[in-house]
């Protein structure tokens, strides 16, 4: 299949790798700077990219999700399946679907549930929407578990603010822990601590917990703010999540750039590298 990846980030990246791996011929298109993943043909116009393409996954920061469906619909053809993996909120998902409204293309809202650093295209996700199934299967044979949500678009992107209001609060509160046990001389006791509260995978989250939270703040800032707005539309107080945007926009605003909780990880890391040499 000739798939499009918008967006060649930190996630981009690694489903266009995981795509061309996998026999897939990937077109990739990057709004901004971004190095060319191995395997996929690399354009420098929004419509080559997506002309020929049967599928197209959309990578980009949530605030372009419409800008960039409008843009592209002249250029797609017949049949192609745009898929939104952005963080984007339910209403503008809904949004970006309606752009394709009278056009013969089908529309998935696709969730990221997970650490696609961690676990690359395997990292589950949930999708809604007409092109949700021709999606799933894809990225199924990518080895991604994929919820379908027999619901028109935005019911994927709501679950996922939904899971943002346990997630961010909790790398903050991770950080947070970990950066003040730095600082009284027992941070490996609070890893431990952590550990046993995350079970097997604990330290591998932790650490990237430390330095997602502030290398991601700008964006998930945004998210939690989306996630505010959601919570408000329910009805729903949301007193942890706007007490995340603001700590999230601190750390965007933080000199130096890299806060407390990250000092512990490279610490922690620079450790672990001493004794790995050590043990050599």
């Amino acid at each position: 299949m000739h798939i499009a990846v918008i967006g060649l980030g930190e996630a981009g990246s690694r489903y266009a790798t995981a795509l061309a791996a996998a026999g897939h011929e990937t077109t990739g298109f990057a709004p901004g700077p971004a190095a060319t993943p191995g395997g996929v043909h690399r354009v420098a116009d929004l419509a080559d990219a997506v002309r020929d393409a049967e599928m197209v996954l959309l990578l980009t920061p949530a605030s372009a999700s419409v800008r960039l469906a409008t843009q592209a619909r002249p250029a797609l053809a017949p049949g192609t399946c745009w898929a939104d993996l952005t963080a984007a909120s339910p209403a503008t998902m809904t949004a970006a679907a309606e752009a394709f409204a009278d056009a013969p293309v089908s529309f998935a809202d696709v969730a990221i549930l997970g650490t696609v650093p961690l676990t690359g295209a395997r990292t589950a996700v949930v999708a809604s929407g007409p092109g949700g199934p021709a999606v799933a299967r894809v990225l199924q044979g990518l080895g991604a578990p994929v919820e379908l949500l027999p619901s028109p678009a935005g019911a994927a992107a709501a679950r996922k603010l939904l899971r943002s209001v346990l997630m961010k609060p909790l790398a903050l509160v991770i950080c947070e822990a970990v950066g003040a046990a730095h600082a009284a001389g027992c941070e490996e006791w609070m890893r431990e601590q952590i550990t046993d509260q995350l079970g097997a995978d604990g330290p591998v989250m932790i650490d990237r917990f430390l330095t997602g939270t502030r290398q991601h703040a700008e964006r998930r800032a945004a998210e939690m703010r989306a996630t505010v707005g959601y919570l408000d539309s329910l009805g729903v107080p949301s007193e942890m999540s706007s007490a995340s945007e603001q700590a999230l926009l601190r750390l965007t605003r933080r000199n130096p750039a890299v806060p407390p909780c990250a000092d512990a990880a490279s610490t922690r890391t620079r450790e672990s590298s001493a004794a790995d040499a050590r043990d050599q």
